[in-house]
């Protein structure tokens, strides 16, 4: 396996791939987000360990999302097993992928006990247990340390776990070496990672600007019941991208071969 340097415009490359990909396979793709989307939030809803079992569950599953890409980049139709790929691929394979999971809800579930430090739990709990989130609440100086916080120490969590799961499955690294080289790979190409994130808020952005422009001159109600759909058909583009920027950044090592 070789960690290969980017330059910042790959992430423009990386954002262009997923939606060209997504569009190969809307249906499949869509459709696979959403069952993704279904299956942590079953996950959730299981009695006290419901979040922990769901974050768990989340390296798992993001790397079924990103197989689907990879077939479906290769002019295939991703079926809907392909979201287990994590457990298919043998029983050692499926363990590690269990210890980088619960790795994962350990490293989140710190995050979340060091913002009740600053807010005495609300933060945590709305995003851990759910509820309503009133005006008050939202506008608490508090509240809105707690989730800057909360922001700032997920960052580097997602940079340890952001390839791990790729690099487990189809490298066959060790969980603990894979949170290095997925740490070393975005440090190292942080340029494409920064041009990838801002290019897809723009994506973003825009898709949103254009929904409320169109439903303006029709009917501007439309944009409450069209934005939901539109937002997750988005975030179906962004998960398909995922794949891309695993592939260039990893590749596999060929052995040299010397001449007798």
């Amino acid at each position: 396996m070789h960690l290969n340097t980017v330059t910042p415009r790959t992430g423009i490359t990386w954002v262009k791939a997923g939606v060209r990909t997504f569009w190969r396979q809307p249906l499949a793709m869509s459709g696979l987000f959403f069952m993704f989307m279904a299956a942590m939030s079953v996950a959730g809803v299981v009695p006290y360990l419901g979040s922990a079992l769901a974050l768990a569950l989340l390296p798992a599953a993001t790397l079924g999302l990103m197989a689907a890409s990879k077939e479906a980049d290769g002019g295939k139709f991703p079926m809907p097993v392909i979201l287990v790929s994590a457990f298919r691929a043998g029983r050692s394979q499926g363990r590690a992928m269990l210890q980088l999971g619960a790795m994962y809800a350990v490293g989140f579930l710190i995050i979340m006990a060091l913002t009740t430090l600053v807010d005495g739990g609300q933060f945590a709990k709305l995003y851990l247990v759910g509820g309503s989130l009133s005006m008050d609440k939202l506008q608490s100086g508090e509240f809105q340390a707690a989730a800057w916080l909360a922001m700032a120490l997920y960052l580097p969590l997602s940079m340890v776990f952001w390839h791990a799961p790729a690099l487990v499955h189809w490298h066959g690294v060790s969980p603990t070496k894979s949170l290095f080289f997925s740490w070393m790979a975005c440090w190292r190409n942080m340029g494409a990672y920064l041009v990838y994130a801002l290019a897809w808020f723009a994506v973003f952005m825009a898709a949103a600007s254009a929904l409320m422009l169109l439903t303006s001159l029709v009917d501007p109600e439309l944009f409450a019941l069209l934005v939901m759909p539109l937002m997750l058909i988005m975030a179906s583009m962004f998960f398909t991208s995922f794949y891309f920027t695993f592939r260039d950044s990893f590749t596999e090592s060929t052995p040299s071969i010397t001449p007798a």
